[in-house]
């Protein structure tokens, strides 16, 4: 057949079959898309850390590895703190370690940050931990005691879902200038710290510190 005259056919046929339909229903299209609402809203979680440290990310590559291969909020979490800052993964002294795994000294305690020696503690028990990084000092009293210590990378290999493991982390509001936030020093039902030279007769005792001068706070 010519083409000419398959394609009169086909129009011929085409027509004879809308003929009778009413595409009244069907609604215009919006030239202009969709107006999605939160298509400029960014994630304020970090999805990799900032640090540029080789064996950081080297960690990460791992841990990112085994929380998508495996069902274990474990991972998930060591994966999460991995990325924070340095504030966000505070230190946790010797003496608050053993405090927290009194009771459970059978599992290992895990820290995605820094286990530092405490002077005042005297007798440190039996412990096994794993840390991304642990003081000289701190490692050789866990040693001396008869414990272990991990890095993240041998834990991996022998707890990749994190069973007999238990988490860990600094208190992260002990910080010096933390002391300083908030209201006002001076100010009515203020705590903060104020920034002084020194503690004395002659410094910020006026106004706000003493019911003779205004108001005591």
């Amino acid at each position: 057949m010519d083409a000419t005259v398959w394609l009169t056919t086909a129009n011929d046929f085409s027509s004879e079959f809308t003929s009778g339909l009413d595409f009244s229903f069907v609604p215009p299209m919006n030239p202009l898309g969709i107006d999605i609402a939160n298509k400029h809203v960014k994630s304020k979680n970090r999805s990799a850390p900032v640090s540029e440290n080789v064996y950081l990310l080297l960690l990460v590559k791992l841990y990112r590895y085994l929380a998508r291969r495996t069902n274990s909020n474990f991972n998930k979490v060591v994966l999460k703190r991995l990325y924070m800052s340095r504030i966000n993964r505070p230190p946790i002294s010797l003496s608050r370690l053993a405090s927290l795994t009194k009771n459970i000294s059978a599992k290992t305690a895990v820290v995605v940050g820094t286990i530092t020696d405490d002077d005042r503690f005297e007798v440190v028990p039996k412990m096994s931990v794993a840390a991304l990084r642990v003081t000289k000092s701190a490692r050789a009293r866990i040693l001396n005691a008869g414990g272990e210590v991990l890095t993240l990378d041998q834990l991996a290999l022998r707890a990749p879902t994190g069973s007999h493991c238990v988490l860990l982390r600094g208190e992260r509001n002990a910080r010096e200038a933390v002391k300083h936030f908030g209201a006002a020093p001076g100010t009515p039902k203020s705590t903060a710290k104020p920034y002084v030279r020194s503690k004395g007769r002659k410094f910020e005792r006026a106004r706000g510190r003493r019911a003779s001068r205004g108001y005591k706070n």
